[in-house]
């Protein structure tokens, strides 16, 4: 049998850490993946989703350290569906996560809304500045 889920996507928000009674960290996310296409219309369209990721230990030490919103991420897994009643009509509830065990931060870091980006002015580039 197998159980592994691979996605590529983009933090919808910060990692969420919480830890449990014996102090090991474990990191929510929210990721969305996109598929982009054109129909034989002509019309561009988008599909957007969401996917719940959960990671343990030293993983979500890490995403919690080096993540943040909008960062692109590659995550592998397992999947996991939980259910439960609800607490208001004792309906039966299902969620489906992503258990990481893998993780590669892609792309470049993301840039704070109030970040300014600071450019060197190309007139005071030398010769003797280039290594080679």
């Amino acid at each position: 049998m197998l159980n592994r889920a691979e996605i590529i996507g983009r933090l919808c928000h910060p990692p969420e850490i919480k830890y449990t009674n014996a102090g090991d960290p474990v990191c929510n996310m929210s990721v969305a993946t996109n598929k982009k296409w054109t129909g034989k219309d002509g019309q561009k369209h988008e599909e957007v989703e969401f996917h719940q990721v959960v990671c343990f230990g030293k993983l979500a030490g890490i995403c919690e350290q080096y993540l943040d919103k909008g960062s692109q991420v590659y995550l592998a897994g397992k999947l996991k569906t939980s259910s439960w009643d609800d607490k208001n009509n004792g309906a039966k509830r299902y969620k489906t996560e992503i258990i990481a065990n893998e993780m590669e931060m892609l792309g470049s870091k993301p840039v704070a809304d109030n970040a300014v980006e600071v450019k060197r002015p190309a007139d005071t580039v030398k010769d003797s500045d280039i290594p080679f």
